[in-house]
């Protein structure tokens, strides 16, 4: 669309912008100050901006070419990777990573031993590659050598290592492409762990399927599933973690509630004890928890008020409480901001967003958090701005490795 020229008296010292061709048979070319694109903007008459959106990878580990720069090469600072700028949706997995772009295209890189890139073979890919030519996939979440895809149409895809049966295909063998679970439509979120995973329906109920041998699926016992089988009968389960790991799970449901279950050994559930749970139990009496995500032996949570919260293992300050000295088996405070939008975790690195910035902490072996320790290990106890960009959107953690999207 384009605005008619206005008139009038133009600020000379005003911060100003190039303004659209009138498409009203007028002179609009020239010089338009910021208050009068504002005010075209606010009538739907100002051409909407694309936003560019860049994939980084942050550093870390890169022997299996999951930092998708083409090499094998560890990094410790941030780098572009290829010159796309139609991002959409990052996953990380265990040395695996796949994205979405725009138009729905499907993207994937790094290691594939058992298939789990989805391209009908087992040779590691060096740099983000298509998947087929379809322009329907939604949704991703990668396990241990398995990955889960969701389609627009509501439809279940997995592929990968299968030896529990965490595709849900109703056996245990492996696939190379993705495969679809039943003939379902009405799948609606996904998320995998590491040989198990769990799926929220569009009627809100919670399933879960694979692995159970500390009581993962939440079905109240310890015996692997090969199909999805549904967890309780609730039908108010809205949010799953952004990705999980070693048998510990949670979910979020319409009410804002947290819930909690599996392996517990360091406090990771967040309950106050150290006792693992076969069955989904409650996180306190709060109902504002926005989203979650599962290190090795922790948790991050963000509340509705932009609050970031840690719980479990601390042993390299990965809860960000500027210590290495104490874990927490109930949910801590990190710092006092108020503006956290997405957190991510992995092994013992967090890499979460606060208005724009990305912040990493924890663990810095091989140079997952960005700050160029390369060959030199590092532990941050508290989180750290890496670089100065302000505009990162979200952060995926892999396995000692870690990805971002950055949205300008």
């Amino acid at each position: 669309m384009s605005g008619k020229w206005p008139g009038g008296f133009i600020n000379k010292t005003a911060p100003t912008v190039v303004g659209p061709t009138d498409g009203e048979g007028g002179s609009a070319s020239g010089i338009w100050t910021l208050d009068q694109v504002a005010d075209y903007e606010s009538r739907g008459l100002w051409p909407a901006r694309t936003p560019v959106r860049n994939l980084w990878s942050i550093g870390g580990y890169n022997a299996t070419k999951q930092l998708g720069d083409g090499t094998t090469v560890n990094r410790s600072s941030p780098q572009q990777i290829g010159s796309a700028t139609t991002w959409k949706t990052l996953s990380t997995s265990y040395y695996a990573c796949k994205a979405t772009q725009t138009d729905g295209t499907l993207w994937s890189w790094g290691n594939n031993n058992h298939g789990q890139q989805g391209n009908g073979n087992t040779t590691n890919v060096g740099t983000p590659t298509q998947i087929g030519a379809l322009t329907t996939w939604l949704q991703f979440s990668g396990g241990y050598t398995f990955a889960m895809g969701l389609k627009t149409d509501g439809t279940l895809y997995g592929t990968g290592y299968n030896n529990y049966g965490q595709l849900g295909l109703g056996d245990t063998t492996q696939r190379t492409t993705f495969t679809q679970v039943g003939g379902l439509t009405t799948w609606l979120e996904v998320c995998s762990g590491y040989a198990y995973t769990l799926a929220i329906k569009t009627d809100g109920t919670l399933w879960s399927w694979g692995q159970n041998s500390s009581g993962q699926l939440g079905l109240s016992n310890t015996t692997n599933y090969s199909s999805p089988v549904q967890v309780g009968a609730l039908t108010t389960w809205a949010k799953l973690a952004n990705r999980m790991e070693f048998n510990c799970s949670s979910a979020i449901k319409t009410d804002g509630t947290l819930w909690v279950w599996g392996v517990n050994t360091a406090g990771q559930l967040g309950t106050g004890t150290t006792t693992s749970y076969s069955s989904p139990v409650q996180v306190g009496a709060l109902t504002t928890w926005a989203q979650t995500a599962h290190g090795r032996t922790f948790m991050l949570a963000i509340k509705t008020d932009g609050t970031l919260w840690a719980w479990g293992q601390n042993y390299v300050g990965e809860l960000g409480q500027g210590n290495t000295s104490a874990g927490y088996s109930s949910p801590v405070q990190v710092g006092s901001l108020t503006t956290w939008t997405s957190c991510s975790a992995a092994q013992s690195t967090p890499a979460c967003v606060q208005g724009g910035k990305l912040y990493t902490w924890g663990n810095d072996t091989v140079g997952e958090q960005g700050h160029g320790n390369s060959g030199t290990p590092a532990r941050n106890s508290s989180p750290v701005q890496v670089g100065t960009s302000t505009n990162w959107s979200l952060a995926r953690n892999g396995q000692s490795a870690t990805l971002a999207l950055e949205v300008i």
